[in-house]
């Protein structure tokens, strides 16, 4: 029987060409793909930890704590794996809910090799950073890291699978159910993928030879303060805004595009979360050993496309965009700019493949830095570091105090206090009902007096439950905030620490002979430049703690003010129905 000729302009036709297509790309691309995959990256069976709950329309799969499942694809990126259930339903499900079963997980194998090359002796990778003296640094990466365009073609990476680390509001635990919004993933978990750029020890700029050059001299003056950054004449700001939802992948996959405006341009840019990600990335690997770089608000597991937990996100990426500005070197940074300025998708892509390649990096960030200041003796360097390092500690642990009673409070505002207000107003209003009930006439102003206190009480209890969204939510923003900042301290901290020890034991190795004099004093003299970083980070982060402080405590207590002066009218309101009330009786 001959079959009837395809006529693609008829709808039927046309979607069985394209099903067909997209079965032949998928088989085709499945091969390919496994075809490259080590043999150990087998299909392997994993026990699911927590519950997941499928979105429809965006491949998951559902599955529940306990449950076995075969994973089927490990590769997928993103946070990402594909598994199967013991029904042959496939999808797509969270990394980190799931272990492998017997001890089969193809990474533990690849982690172990990777932990086991990532240390070397220290005169090796001393003289791999071109130092030729006596230490070296370990090199860490993470097998399933962002390779960089070498391994990932752009197209592959611009795939959105946006995984993870779930934030939307306050935690359960940090606010209850009736409190800010409550996180959605299961068990806040956290998904992070890092990029795997190497976190080499201080020494490999104490003891390079030649340090490489950047194009940008970041210099630092010393003010009435102390050591600060040169600071731009006009600070530059961005407006982050205007969520959209898109998607890719005929509709398979779903994203929220955000329009980022920045004040030198007015012109704005689209950029998804994964954007924001990378340039964090980035940002991280090139200053992140003299400048803590926040972390972004958390990824999303499921809810991503919930109103409020955009609304949630848009808040806070404007909060981290805001903050990045205020720094006068990440903000004037070539990657910083790019992420901001870019003309065109092309613009974009050369842009981030210049960034990926950039080799002032890490510790080697310090080689640009030029304090226009006499060097510091490694004893008032060591007395520096060490008084910062208790200062945050101590600001770290008090942020830490204030959230957990602002949470609390949160909680008492929108659970116990809230319910005991109402209930008040309901005994008020029901004893009023009683009272109509008995049909006697001339207690009509009675029951009105205890109607209206009832409804009074009703309304002071929903002031409790609103009333954190006003002001109690931009204290714990800005608490939330600095948490994450003052977490990245130890580690920018630990660097310099290192650093002095390594001048330290200096001495020791020019009586042994393994350095020379003139190498200690450019140990010395390097040192020096640290701590001038460190003290001009230092006066960056008080500076903007005072300001951060100042402001949302000024709004915090105009807030309260309103708040008390409502509930007072609310309470004098009873008041002057319970005198008006006294007045009716002597009157009768």
């Amino acid at each position: 029987m001959t079959e009837p000729p395809v006529d693609s302009t008829r709808p039927a036709d046309f979607l069985h060409q394209l099903s067909m297509a997209l079965a032949a790309e998928h088989f085709y691309l499945s091969n390919i793909y496994m075809a490259q995959l080590p043999s150990q990256l087998s299909y392997w069976t994993a026990r699911v930890l927590y519950d997941f709950i499928a979105e429809p329309g965006n491949n998951e799969l559902s599955v529940k704590e306990g449950e076995t499942v075969t994973v089927t694809n490990q590769s997928i990126g993103g946070g990402w794996i594909e598994a199967q259930n013991s029904k042959g339903d496939r999808g797509l499900v969270p990394e980190d809910y799931i272990e492998a079963s017997n001890g089969n997980d193809a990474w533990s194998t690849w982690n172990t090799e990777t932990d086991a090359k990532s240390t070397s002796d220290w005169v090796d990778n001393t003289q791999a950073a071109g130092a030729g003296g006596a230490w070296s640094s370990s090199v860490q990466e993470h097998p399933q890291a962002y390779q960089g365009p070498g391994s990932m073609d752009d197209e592959e990476w611009d795939d959105e699978w946006d995984d993870g680390r779930s934030s939307v509001g306050y935690a359960e635990s940090e606010v209850g159910e009736e409190g800010a919004a409550p996180r959605s993933g299961a068990h806040g978990s956290t998904m992070k993928i890092k990029f795997p750029f190497q976190k080499a020890g201080p020494e490999a700029y104490l003891l390079a030879k030649f340090t490489p050059k950047g194009k940008d001299r970041l210099p630092i003056y010393v003010g009435e303060v102390g050591p600060v950054w040169l600071y731009p004449e006009s600070q530059l700001e961005c407006i982050v805004a205007d969520p959209k939802k898109g998607s890719k992948m005929y509709g398979l996959k779903s994203y929220i595009e955000y329009q980022v405006t920045p004040s030198t341009t007015n012109r704005p840019v689209n950029h998804r979360y994964k954007h924001f990600d990378w340039l964090y990335e980035r940002l991280l690997e090139k200053f992140g050993s003299a400048i803590p770089i926040p972390a972004l608000p958390d990824k999303q597991v499921t809810g991503r496309f919930e109103e409020e937990f955009i609304k949630m996100r848009m808040e806070r990426l404007q909060a981290w965009v805001t903050r990045m500005c205020r720094h006068p070197i990440v903000s004037n940074s070539e990657v910083f700019q790019l992420f901001l300025t870019y003309k065109d998708e092309k613009d974009w892509k050369m842009g981030k493949r210049r960034a990926e390649k950039d080799e002032t990096v890490g510790v080697m960030i310090f080689s640009n830095i030029e304090p226009e200041a006499p060097d510091l003796e490694p004893a008032e360097v060591e007395q520096k570091c060490e008084s910062f390092s208790k200062f945050t500690k101590a600001m770290d642990d008090g942020v830490k105090d204030l959230l957990s009673v602002g949470q609390e409070h949160w909680k008492r505002c929108t659970g116990p206090l809230q319910k005991e207000y109402q209930k008040i107003g309901k005994a008020f209003q029901n004893l009023a009902s009683v009272f109509n009930s008995s049909g006697y006439q001339g207690e009509a102003t009675l029951t009105d007096a205890l109607t209206a206190t009832g409804k009074t009480y009703e309304e002071i209890a929903q002031m409790f439950a609103e009333q954190p969204r006003k002001d109690l939510h931009f204290l714990i923003e800005i608490n939330n905030e600095y948490k994450g900042l003052l977490g990245c301290f130890p580690d920018t901290i630990s660097v310099h620490k290192a650093a002095i020890e390594k001048v330290k034991e200096g001495d020791k190795m020019v009586a042994m002979s393994k350095l020379t004099n003139q190498e200690k004093m450019t140990m010395v003299k390097r040192a020096s430049t640290m701590s001038y970083t460190l003290q001009a980070e230092m006066n960056h982060f008080h500076s903007n703690r005072i300001y951060d402080y100042n402001s949302v405590m000024q709004l915090y207590l105009e807030e309260q003010v309103k708040f008390y002066e409502t509930v007072s009218i609310a309470n004098l309101a009873v008041q002057w129905m319970y005198a008006l009330f006294f007045v009716l009786i002597e009157l009768s």
